[in-house]
């Protein structure tokens, strides 16, 4: 006897979107389950909330109760309806994948389970590995871009200080009670500097 297949249905709109009711995405996602035999084990609806928004009340509820096994499968409406960056909804993937648990979207007719499901989901991992490529490119090009104008990139650079400025800086830390992450911002340095110049003096004293 086939293992009876329990799903968890999510529907979202968005604050203000007369067009759409989450009650007519879960009236959908009925209807597909009980064409498919599988026994509804959870709705998730969230009202209000962008699908911009990784974070959500009834997702997180979604992605709570994932972990506790309570489902085989999740189903939504329209893959946009769960997320819109490519990004997050790989990370949903990968965590129900891990989990054991399938995805499917009744619009755009994807079901993790088929061939055809394990390829767009490999198609995603690959779009989002180069949305990771090209933003580290970006960076290094501002990066160099900077530095080829002459500004400074990253921590300020270790420098020697004369003996009057490392004076300073333990006045300031013992008078002004300054912090050693304000110190090196006060004296243009790193924090690992400013407390190894209060170090040599605790060794002197």
């Amino acid at each position: 006897m086939s293992k009876q297949v329990r799903a968890a249905l999510y529907g979202r709109v968005s604050l203000g979107n007369g067009s759409q009711d989450p009650e007519m995405q879960i009236r959908e996602l009925k209807e597909y389950c009980e064409c498919r035999g599988w026994t509804v084990a959870g709705i998730y609806a969230d009202t209000g909330f962008s699908g911009a928004k990784d974070s959500r009340p009834e997702l997180n509820r979604l992605m709570a109760d994932a972990h506790r096994r309570r489902f085989d499968v999740v189903a939504v409406y329209r893959f946009d309806r769960f997320g819109r960056s490519v990004s997050h909804l790989l990370r949903a993937l990968e965590t129900f994948r891990a989990l054991g648990i399938e995805f499917t979207s009744i619009s755009e007719q994807l079901d993790t389970s088929t061939p055809t499901g394990k390829l767009v989901f490999t198609i995603l991992g690959a779009l989002a590995e180069m949305e990771r490529c090209l933003i580290v490119d970006r960076v290094r090009s501002g990066m160099r871009n900077a530095r080829a104008k002459g500004v400074h990139v990253g921590r300020p650079p270790l420098r020697s200080f004369s003996a009057a400025e490392a004076e300073q800086i333990r006045m300031a830390r013992k008078t002004e009670k300054s912090s050693i992450r304000q110190l090196a911002i006060q004296f243009k340095t790193t924090q690992w500097m400013v407390s190894r110049i209060l170090a040599e003096q605790r060794a002197g004293s």
